[in-house]
């Protein structure tokens, strides 16, 4: 079996996060590390290589993104992967979610995986669509918010989250495959795989090289525009009940949660 997880770079968590009013996008200045949501992909592939029940010749690290990227794809190498492939390329500068995830199966396709792991979101974008976008271009079977795989020949049986509790879904092979946060506890690198990261083999690639058409990403080859912003409203100052009479502030806490039909 050969894995291909699909990595991101964001902005870290200590960055606060804002649009650039010029270019309608998101300001990515500032420290940049590997999208959270990613490393349970990483460990997921880890675990079936590690469960023995199919072997795993390859777990790949592939991911679109500027020239820094290569720094998410050192730490996806540390954390498990054997390789790591960087799309990069000025073209595809502004892509949106559909544009992106044509790209990003162009490279699959190059690739041939049996299965392909991401993360159920990104931490800057929080979209939740890209692996079902990756999906519709290769053909494959995806499912989403999944907690637990089962791995046996030729297929997965899968448990995912959903509004009204667990789906159990058996989806064959090859398909693409969305962790939730829940599916496991990612491991720290060692000493060890941090050094041997940056000697781990890395493929660049750009538009040119997969078959990527140039007019179907970066800004112009996105399907959706942003044509404002609007900074949400601001918060209401909250009401402070005094405790004075306990049975009058009673009284007034259970009458402000009826008002709102809250019991």
């Amino acid at each position: 079996m050969k894995i291909c997880v699909l990595v991101k770079e964001v902005p870290d968590a200590a960055v606060q996060k804002r649009i650039d009013p010029g270019t309608m996008r998101l300001d990515r200045g500032g420290e940049k590390n590997l999208n959270p949501f990613d490393t349970h992909a990483l460990e997921a592939a880890m675990q079936i290589r590690e469960g023995g029940v199919i072997p795993v010749e390859e777990i790949v690290a592939v991911t679109m993104g500027p020239e820094s990227a290569y720094r998410a794809l050192t730490k996806a190498v540390s954390l498990g992967a054997d390789r790591s492939v960087h799309l990069s390329d000025g073209a595809l500068a502004g892509s949106d979610v559909c544009a992106t995830g044509y790209s990003l199966a162009k490279v699959l396709e190059s690739e041939s995986p049996d299965l392909v792991l991401l993360g159920q979101q990104s931490d800057d974008g929080e979209c939740y669509t890209i692996g079902a976008v990756v999906a519709d271009h290769l053909q494959m079977p995806s499912l989403t918010q999944v907690i637990k795989i089962d791995v046996s020949e030729g297929k997965l049986r899968c448990e995912r989250q959903a509004e009204y509790g667990y789906d159990t879904v058996e989806v064959e092979l090859p398909a693409v495959i969305s962790v939730g946060d829940a599916i496991n506890e990612p491991r720290y690198p060692s000493l060890k795989a941090i050094m041997g990261a940056k000697k781990k083999p890395k493929d660049e690639k750009s538009i040119g090289d997969v078959g990527i058409d140039a007019g179907m990403v970066g800004a112009d080859g996105s399907k959706t525009t942003v044509i404002a912003l609007n900074p949400p409203p601001p918060k209401e100052a909250g009401e402070i009940i005094e405790d004075e009479d306990t049975n009058e502030t009673v009284e007034k806490i259970v009458a402000w949660l009826d008002e709102r039909k809250l019991i």
